[in-house]
């Protein structure tokens, strides 16, 4: 597994670099960033993996959020993956939309062609990066997720999914039930097929009712996002943790929208939500 870096830069003490590997899950060559907080110099960090939303690359969460300062008071390590494959054998939607194909891969695994060769992202967040990046960086097997919009809905089904790798979970504006909502349906018959039944694992509201393993979810959520009621969906959320008993708190931010602002507002917030919940000295494997 080897990898190319692209770019470094000095941030709060630690640095931020931008490298770039040829993925076996995905078939291309990809591009993650990862920042060091200045305590991995001396000894080995935990990782919260961020998952971006629709159109975005692995620059945005890192360029806008303003993490790296808590991130480095907590002597945590983010890892921000792209969004989707890359390059000019992988299919993209034919109108070139938005919600589909390039910078929408819904962090599944597709099954339908032309999809299904390159469209692994379920794979690539879940086994390979988090291999990669213990292997070449001083952090520790303890993982934490978080994400945005279509990477709130990877985060949430990636760590309930998962409640074993993952200390922690929350999420900005998740696309809380994706098989009910027209981006996730759009994209779910594309990737998976006309049949729901596939689609229920990618769905977070169906994972919530069947899980059994409790990992702590936090979740924030803005009232004027024009996406709330439409796409979002969060309130289905709410509904089955509180009929299991679900330790998911979902916070609703009046005046927040769907945008950055929204999500610099709160990030530290999250950062030390995550911190809670790592243990040094007990390893996650």
């Amino acid at each position: 597994m080897t990898i190319e870096n692209i770019s470094c830069n000095k941030s709060f003490g630690g640095w931020h670099k931008q490298y770039r590997h040829q993925s076996q899950s995905l078939n291309c060559e990809m591009r993650f960033a990862i920042y060091l907080p200045p305590e991995a110099v001396n000894k080995p960090v935990p990782v919260l993996y961020w998952l971006s939303g629709l159109t975005c690359t692995d620059e945005n969460f890192m360029q806008k959020a303003g993490a790296q300062r808590m991130a480095a008071e907590l002597g945590m390590a983010i890892v921000a993956p792209d969004t989707s494959p890359r390059g000019d054998d992988v299919p993209d939607a034919t109108d070139k939309a938005y919600d589909l194909g390039l910078g929408a891969g819904f962090y599944l695994n597709a099954t339908k062609a032309p999809w299904n060769r390159h469209y692994k992202m379920y794979d690539y967040i879940v086994h390979e990066l988090p291999a990669l990046i213990e292997a070449h960086f001083p952090v520790t097997t303890q993982r934490a997720i978080s994400g945005h919009s279509m990477g709130g809905h990877g985060a949430l089904v990636i760590g309930l999914s998962n409640p074993h790798r993952y200390s922690s979970i929350s999420a900005f504006s998740p696309i809380s039930n994706p098989s009910n909502a027209p981006w996730g349906i759009k994209a779910f018959s594309e990737y998976l097929g006309e049949n729901r039944e596939h689609w229920r694992q990618y769905d977070a509201c169906e994972l919530l009712k069947l899980a059994i393993s409790e990992v702590p979810v936090l979740v924030d959520q803005g009232e004027a996002d024009s996406f709330l009621d439409t796409q979002l969906m969060p309130q289905s959320l709410v509904d089955i943790a509180q009929a299991k008993g679900y330790p998911l708190d979902v916070r609703m931010q009046a005046g927040y929208d769907h945008s950055y602002y929204f999500i610099a507002s709160f990030i530290e917030e999250h950062l030390k939500f995550h911190s809670l919940y790592f243990k040094p000295e007990i390893g996650v494997t």
